[in-house]
């Protein structure tokens, strides 16, 4: 069922909640399959299950019902399998940019030399050269997560999961940090899932988007991202573009009235 190239596959995950003896389905059997190397986009609206989803992924709740298999092996429930990042950047305010960096590798039993040496060229090359020593407190809200991105990364995970990463941030640090990413996601290779709640974005960085809605929630579409790559940012005007963004804000629009209509 999963096929030689998932790196990644959910089958039939669902999530039930019990809350005063109701059951509340928060995510309603899914089943999906990532092959290694691609960056999959989660969108939908708040209660869609995109949360819980990541949280079954990550080990941290056990699904009611299917598996988590990485690379054709059940790991439902193991925790750290997987690169987590989650939309605020829990940068430790007394530790250096290094040592934040550092930080998951040296958690992970990487002695703090060593793990140092590790972070030490990727702080250079992307774009946090001279801010090393620095502590959280000096760097803007996208040099802190270039930080924790990289933190992220330096664990050495395959498959990395990222929440809302730039969803707090303006519109052109946003841009710039997008850009940031489509260059980390080139030489790093990585099997990146990233939840956004902006169309635009998710178009724009992905090579597939899962649609999702609410009540229960579930997947409603999976929409291929034929954009070649590398992108440049010129492509959000092109007429295939502009379709795909409306064509997933119609999905939106319909798992929405669905929604109100249940």
């Amino acid at each position: 069922m999963s096929g030689p190239m998932s790196k990644l596959l959910l089958d039939d995950l669902s999530m039930v909640f019990n809350t005063g003896g109701t059951e509340f389905v928060a995510l309603a059997p899914a089943t999906l399959s990532v092959p290694a190397g691609r960056f999959v986009s989660l969108i939908g609206p708040s209660g869609c299950g995109k949360s819980t989803l990541f949280n079954i992924i990550a080990g941290l709740e056990a699904p009611t019902t299917g598996r988590v298999l990485i690379d054709g092996e059940d790991y439902t429930g193991y925790i750290g399998q997987v690169g987590y990042m989650l939309q605020k950047d829990l940068l430790l305010p007394w530790r250096t940019v290094l040592d934040n960096v550092a930080l998951g590798m040296e958690i992970a039993g990487t002695p703090i030399k060593e793990a140092r040496a590790r972070a030490l060229p990727l702080i250079k090359r992307y774009g946090l050269s001279g801010f090393e020593n620095q502590y959280p407190s000096s760097l803007s809200g996208g040099m802190r997560q270039r930080a924790a991105l990289l933190r992220t990364l330096l664990v050495e995970r395959d498959i990395v999961l990222l929440d809302e990463p730039f969803g707090a941030l303006d519109a052109q640090t946003k841009a710039q940090m997008q850009e940031w990413l489509l260059q980390i996601f080139a030489d790093f290779g990585r099997t990146v899932i990233f939840v956004t709640h902006d169309v635009e974005e998710a178009v724009y960085l992905s090579d597939e988007i899962h649609v999702m809605a609410t009540r229960p929630g579930r997947i409603i579409e999976t929409l291929p991202v034929d954009l070649p790559r590398p992108r440049d940012r010129s492509i959000v005007s092109t007429p295939r573009f502009v379709a795909m963004k409306k064509y997933c804000l119609d999905l939106l629009h319909l798992g929405e009235q669905g929604a109100l209509a249940a």
